[in-house]
């Protein structure tokens, strides 16, 4: 069973910045890393590859040519191959074109049997790209995946996560998980692993590569724009109310029907 790992390159830092004229991440000026989710998906791709006994997993980004980095940390840990998505026509992409751009690079790399992907991205934290990718490409997907039960050529079982437990979801294969960290605790690369993630070759596709539709990439593709992004300022000044429920509950209305703002405890 072939295993595709979906990850990307995120800033190393919570206070990212925007280019106000582009609506952009600023990239250069920060370290990237390997989105934190995606590792636990990288993990658990290479677990299905030692459960199964057979296939390869193969890890694809879409980025500039510096995520390039990030696909041979994946190699440094076991990944087979590693496949960089890149082309200036998808600068700008937002959650749809990149699910767009991503399930177009799936289509040409022919069988497999699961794509995994982290719950979500730690810069724009939207969690849309990998259930947009499995509707794309026609296939289940189960998001919050916990725990894989059990997984042969024709199905899956997986607790999925939730707040009260779990659900345990059987589907057919192909099919898509979203997994949290939960689910594992990802190994740490090699010596042996890094030599060969060094000397790897990266295959690099752009948008003629993957049969792209100029109309649904990038920014052409792209029906919502960032206006605004900002850390919001932390408040200060706490207001304690005590006496009995009845008096407390009527001081909270009048609090809040008053001047806003304030936390309350």
């Amino acid at each position: 069973m072939n295993v595709i790992v979906c990850i990307k390159q995120v800033p190393a830092v919570t206070n990212v910045q925007i280019d106000r004229d582009t609506g952009r991440l600023k990239r250069n000026s920060v370290e990237s890393i390997i989105n934190p989710l995606d590792e636990y998906a990288i993990e658990e791709g290479l677990r299905i590859r030692e459960k199964i006994g057979a296939g390869k997993v193969t890890a694809i980004t879409m980025g500039p040519p510096q995520a390039e980095s990030v696909l041979r940390e994946a190699i440094s840990k076991g990944v087979d191959e590693a496949i960089l998505v890149s082309d200036k026509a998808f600068s700008g992409a937002d959650t749809l074109a990149t699910s767009y751009t991503l399930s177009s690079t799936i289509k040409t790399l022919g069988d497999y049997g699961v794509i995994i992907c982290g719950k979500q991205a730690s810069d724009g934290d939207t969690g849309q790209v990998g259930p947009a990718i499995a509707e794309m490409l026609g296939i289940a997907c189960i998001s919050y995946a916990k725990k894989i039960e059990s997984i042969d050529d024709k199905s899956i079982k997986v607790e999925r996560m939730m707040e009260d437990g779990y659900d345990l979801i059987e589907s057919p294969v192909p099919v898509l998980l979203t997994v949290v960290k939960e689910i594992n605790n990802p190994r740490v690369a090699s010596l042996k692993g890094k030599m060969i993630a060094k000397k790897a070759v990266i295959k690099t596709l752009n948008a003629t590569d993957i049969k792209a539709d100029i109309t649904k990439i990038g920014l052409n593709g792209s029906p919502t724009r960032v206006m605004n992004i900002f850390t919001p300022k932390q408040r200060v000044g706490v207001e304690k109310f005590s006496g009995e429920a009845s008096e407390v509950a009527a001081a909270l209305v009048k609090r809040l029907s008053g001047i806003g703002g304030s936390h309350i405890i």
